[in-house]
């Protein structure tokens, strides 16, 4: 069963998460010939306040 996360920065709403969910299951399994039923994807938050770039925190 593949499992795929992807971690972002917080502040997707519902609706835009269940489309990347829906686009990256279809891709997977299109590029890997695996059964979509079979793919999870999981969306990690990442609080703004807790994530920076080159030394600089974003919140």
């Amino acid at each position: 069963m593949p499992f795929i996360q992807i971690n972002q920065l917080d502040g997707m709403t519902a609706t835009d998460k269940a489309s990347v969910i829906k686009a990256v299951t279809a891709a997977y399994a299109d590029a890997s010939g695996k059964d979509p039923d079979k793919v999870w994807v999981h969306i990690r938050d990442m609080p703004h306040d807790s994530f920076g770039i080159g030394g600089k925190a974003f919140g």
